[in-house]
C-alpha cells in the first residue's frame, strides 16, 4: 500500500465525548505512523488547546490549526510554516459594536497569543478562562493582525449577526457557525478552509491527492472531506457531510469509530483488535 496522509479532525472525530483520545485510538494512530503513514491533525482549534493531543499521540508531522489558517511544525522553527491573518481593524470594529451585534464573547488569536474582551467561565474551552492585563482585547493590546476570531453570541441574534458581518466584511473574511448546542461563530481569512491546510500537507510531504484519507464530522470539515482522495464522515457526523463523503464509519467517535475504520482500511496488525 502507498504511504497515506491521514488527516484527522479532533472534536467529534478523534476525541470521544469526554474530549479525550482513547487508548485504542492512540494505539491505532501510532501504529499507522510506525507503518510509514503520516498522521496530521487538521482542526479548527487554536494551537493552545490542541497541542496536548499532538504530544499525547507523539506526532512529528505538521499540524493545521484554525481551520486551515495556520500550518506549522509544533515545537520547531520551520521554514514552511504559514499563517493567514485577518485585519485587526475588523476585530476592533466587532469589539466596538459587540452589544448591538449580540456578541457576548469575542476572542482574537494567533499561534502564540490570545486576546478576549473578558475571561470565560470555562463552559466552552475554546475561550480563555484567565486573562492577563495585556490579553484584554483592545486597540492598545491588539497590535498585530490575528489569525482567527471566535465569537460567542446570543442565539436570538444569529441571523442578524451573520447578515451584518457578511455585509460589513464579506469581501475579506469567511465564517463558520459551530454545530451543536453552542452558538459560536469562527471568522477566518477569505477563502481559507481546512482544504487549504490539507493541500499544503500533501505538497509538503509529496503525497498524491489519491493517497489522502481524511476524517471529519462537522460543516467545517466539508472542504477537507471533498479534497481528500478518500473522505470519511463519522457516524455521528452531520448529514450534509455524509452525503459528500466516500464512506461513513460504522461506529461513532465515542466508540473508536476512526480507529476501527483505519484498522481495516490500512490493514494494520490484527493484534491491535485484541488490545481494545
Amino acid at each position: 500500500m502507498n504511504r497515506k496522509l491521514i488527516a484527522i479532525d479532533l472534536d467529534g472525530t478523534t476525541l470521544n465525548n469526554q474530549s479525550a483520545i482513547s487508548p485504542f485510538t492512540k494505539q491505532v494512530l501510532q501504529t499507522a505512523v510506525a507503518s510509514g503513514h503520516i498522521v496530521s491533525i487538521v482542526t479548527g482549534r487554536p494551537y493552545r488547546i490542541s497541542r496536548q493531543y499532538y504530544d499525547e499521540l507523539g506526532l512529528h508531522s505538521a499540524m493545521i490549526n484554525f481551520n486551515g489558517s495556520l500550518g506549522h511544525l509544533p515545537h520547531h522553527q520551520w521554514q514552511h510554516e504559514y499563517q493567514y491573518t485577518i485585519d485587526r481593524d475588523i476585530a476592533l470594529d466587532l469589539l466596538a459594536h459587540q452589544s448591538s451585534l449580540g456578541i457576548e464573547t469575542i476572542a482574537a488569536e494567533n499561534k502564540t497569543n490570545v486576546w478576549a474582551n473578558h475571561a470565560s467561565d470555562g463552559t466552552i474551552d475554546f475561550f480563555p478562562t484567565i486573562l492577563q492585563p495585556q490579553q484584554i482585547l483592545n486597540a492598545r493590546n491588539l497590535t498585530t493582525d490575528p489569525t482567527a476570531l471566535t465569537l460567542y453570541f446570543s442565539e436570538q441574534h444569529r441571523d442578524q449577526l451573520i447578515h451584518n458581518i457578511t455585509a460589513r466584511y464579506g469581501d475579506h473574511i469567511d465564517m463558520n457557525v459551530w454545530g451543536g448546542r453552542w452558538p459560536v461563530l469562527e471568522v477566518a481569512h477569505k477563502g481559507v478552509e481546512k482544504a487549504t491546510g490539507l493541500e499544503f500537507l500533501a505538497q509538503t510531504y509529496h503525497i498524491d491527492r489519491n493517497d489522502i484519507i481524511a476524517f471529519g464530522d462537522e460543516g467545517n470539515d466539508h472542504a477537507m472531506i471533498s479534497y481528500a482522495g478518500w473522505g470519511v464522515a463519522m457516524a455521528n457526523g452531520i448529514d450534509d457531510l455524509k452525503a459528500i463523503a466516500q464512506d461513513v464509519t460504522p461506529l461513532d467517535n465515542d466508540h473508536d469509530g476512526l480507529a476501527h475504520y483505519l484498522l481495516d482500511y490500512l490493514n494494520l496488525p490484527v493484534a491491535l483488535a485484541k488490545a481494545e
